[in-house]
């Protein structure tokens, strides 16, 4: 066995066990209304486009950064969904209609690695975090999103693991080009 394919059986293997120990919220109502929530809510970022218009609303605040947070989000989208996951070929671990409890869940038809959900969420967390008081809410937020992707089984631990790699890399680099409250 190569070294490579060493790599790739030992996260095979990480990926199992995740997810077999993940097996014990599924089907768990209140699990399964959660994750799956937050799962529709991580659909084309919507959860962080309502949080960015959110924050521009209180007086003082300046709506422009809500546009520019918006923005960011759309250019991370690009880069990870149009970009990184075209480098990969890898299958899902399920679909939303092998589970006979799944709620109304959009199957991506992309990759499943790296996570998209995962890697806008840790960007998002990376840009709201900042200079916020609310800065651990949004990782937590972010944390929900992207686990949420296991629970429903629309991807593998590694693949959120290095989405939210991704994206917590390019909220840092890139929160620059959104203009501060």
């Amino acid at each position: 066995m190569n070294e490579t394919s060493s790599i790739i059986s030992k996260v095979d293997e990480l990926d199992r066990q995740v997810d077999q120990w993940w097996e014990r919220w599924r089907g768990v109502p209140s699990a399964d209304r959660l994750f799956y929530a937050a799962s529709n809510l991580g659909d084309f970022s919507l959860i962080w486009h309502i949080v960015g218009g959110i924050r521009a609303l209180p007086p003082g605040r300046r709506p422009r950064a809500a546009v520019g947070f918006s923005a960011l989000m759309g250019i991370e989208s690009l880069l990870v969904n149009q970009g990184v996951k075209r480098f990969f070929r890898r299958s899902r671990p399920g679909s939303a209609s092998d589970n006979p409890t799944a709620h109304q869940l959009r199957e991506p038809i992309t990759s499943s690695f790296p996570s998209g959900h995962a890697s806008a969420a840790f960007c998002a967390s990376a840009v709201l975090s900042r200079r916020s008081k609310f800065g651990k809410l949004w990782h937590l937020v972010a944390g929900l999103v992207a686990c949420s992707r296991i629970h429903v089984r629309l991807h593998h631990a590694s693949d959120v693991a290095a989405g939210a790699s991704v994206g917590w890399l390019l909220g840092k680099a890139l929160s620059n080009l959104v203009p501060k409250d």
